[in-house]
């Protein structure tokens, strides 16, 4: 009697928690790893410990044989993981979720199924309209993993390849000084009774703050200059010590540059990187001095640099050298690789845990971020304004 008065169902009588968790294990992801195709490009996005904590979550992972191995990690190694190998490029592309470093060509775009969610680099200054235009006919949901941003406010990926690109400069400079053509023969290191090398590091933010602590940690002289002086602040504080620091006035940055060793350029724009050493500073530079340019990617902010390959990275112009490789980060594809791999994989568990990315981007602003193509329609008005395509606000489409 007792239970036919009972104003429940049996359903409804279930403990919330056990109805969450039922939910949470439909979110089963099945993840392509292609092998990078892009010149000079030899990261992947996870690493073998990353694929393993993912199996283990009963996840899958289905890896193209030797996309691991320019960065270190043989198949064996993700095999031993969980992940499964093939030597069939299409069949990984036909995976529902792909993880690549470079942004898909339109060929890897036309060998994925319908609705596909790619995560990558965008690159946007080096994209076509064709590329799109492809996306939206295969109704992709897209991310680009430079636009993702954490709970600090702060783009989690950029900012990892901006400490190795800012620690990579400082250690280039110091093989550049002995091994390059016209090098001036100085070692990068405080010896006793030796002056220290003098550097000058022109920019404040991610990329300097970390150049100016391997600098120092190898015993130079550092002098950072910056339009900021919040940015100058923050560099003293993270540095924890004092430094010379000046806002970007050519009367101080000639002076130092005239007397540096080396000069590490790390200042970003919106569209380009602004010119602030000219063709004239370069030329009152030392003989054999070494010019790292960091931002070469955005045009530079020496004016005589010229982009450069890892192949062949340098080249002399008023007997100063000149170091323009635009992609840093890729020279270390291993260190480069597990830093990736560390900020994916949690992303990738919640995005499971939370029912699928459709959930995440609802719930994850920093996600939802990333997004700049949602099943066949573009989502990001930096990419509307650049190619002058329509677009369509995400918030109108998930909500």
């Amino acid at each position: 009697m007792a239970k036919s008065m009972s104003p429940f169902t049996k359903a409804q009588l279930l403990p919330q928690e056990e109805t969450l968790e039922i939910t949470r294990q439909k979110g089963e992801l099945f993840i392509g790893l292609p092998k990078e195709t892009y010149f000079q490009e030899k990261r992947i996005c996870l690493t073998p410990d990353a694929v393993g904590a993912i199996v283990a979550h009963g996840h899958r992972v289905l890896l193209e044989s030797g996309a691991g191995l320019a960065a270190g990690f043989a198949d064996t190694d993700y095999s031993e993981a969980g992940a499964q190998i093939t030597k069939d490029t299409k069949k990984v592309f036909e995976c529902p979720i792909i993880l690549k470093v470079e942004p898909p060509t339109i060929g890897e775009v036309e060998l994925m199924k319908p609705k596909t969610v790619i995560i990558s680099a965008l690159q946007l200054k080096t994209q076509q309209k064709s590329y799109f235009q492809a996306l939206a006919k295969k109704k992709i949901t897209a991310l680009a993993f430079e636009f993702i941003k954490d709970e600090d406010h702060s783009y989690p990926v950029v900012k990892a390849l901006s400490e190795i690109a800012g620690t990579a400069s400082v250690l280039i400079a110091a093989e550049l000084m002995v091994n390059a053509e016209k090098g001036n023969g100085l070692l990068f290191g405080n010896i006793s009774g030796v002056p220290p090398i003098e550097v000058v590091v022109i920019g404040a933010g991610t990329v300097g703050q970390f150049a100016v602590r391997s600098a120092l940690g190898l015993g130079a002289n550092v002098k950072v200059f910056d339009s900021s002086i919040t940015k100058l602040r923050n560099l003293q504080t993270n540095v924890g010590r004092p430094l010379y620091t000046s806002t970007i006035q050519p009367k101080n940055l000639i002076k130092a540059l005239r007397r540096c060793d080396v000069a590490i350029g790390a200042v970003r724009g919106t569209n380009r990187s602004p010119i602030v050493v000219h063709k004239t500073m370069v030329e009152n530079m030392k003989r054999g001095a070494v010019i790292i340019d960091v931002s070469v990617d955005m045009g530079g902010c020496f004016e005589t640099t010229e982009m450069t390959s890892h192949d062949k990275p340098t080249h002399i112009k008023y007997d100063v050298i000149h170091y323009g490789v635009p992609n840093i980060p890729a020279r270390y594809p291993k260190t480069a690789s597990i830093s990736i791999s560390n900020i994916f994989t949690p992303y990738l568990l919640d995005i499971a845990e939370g029912g699928g990315l459709e959930n995440a981007i609802r719930f994850d602003n920093g996600l939802r971020n990333g997004l700049y193509f949602y099943r066949g329609i573009l989502t990001n008005k930096a990419v509307s304004d650049w190619f002058d395509m329509s677009y369509s606000d995400i918030n109108l489409l998930i909500f």
